[in-house]
């Protein structure tokens, strides 16, 4: 018997906006920016990305560029997916150690 193995995809389990919400939390919540490009891009790709090409005025191609592992997003890149995904950034104070 053969096994077959499928590459992990997380936009493949990004099927509501509750887990759309939890997921982009989770990944703030790291602290590092090319996690957040890649987790924009993963639910850029659950979400559609022609259509968010639309939404943000951006080519596809430059937002599968912008938001690959590779990508480095100007900041107003990233403002202007966040804000055609339907998210919000927020800021809290992290607690004295």
């Amino acid at each position: 018997m053969t096994e077959k193995f499928f590459r992990y995809d997380s936009a493949d389990y990004l099927k509501t906006e509750e887990d759309v919400q939890l997921y982009f939390e989770a990944c703030l919540e790291e602290n590092d920016p090319a996690l957040i490009a890649h987790a924009l891009g993963v639910i850029a790709r659950a979400r559609g990305m022609t259509q968010l090409a639309r939404d943000t005025g951006l080519t596809r191609e430059g937002l599968y560029k912008a938001l690959s592992a590779d990508g480095n997003p100007e900041f107003s890149t990233v403002m202007k997916v966040i804000k055609a995904l339907g998210l919000q950034l927020h800021a809290t104070k992290v607690p004295s150690v």
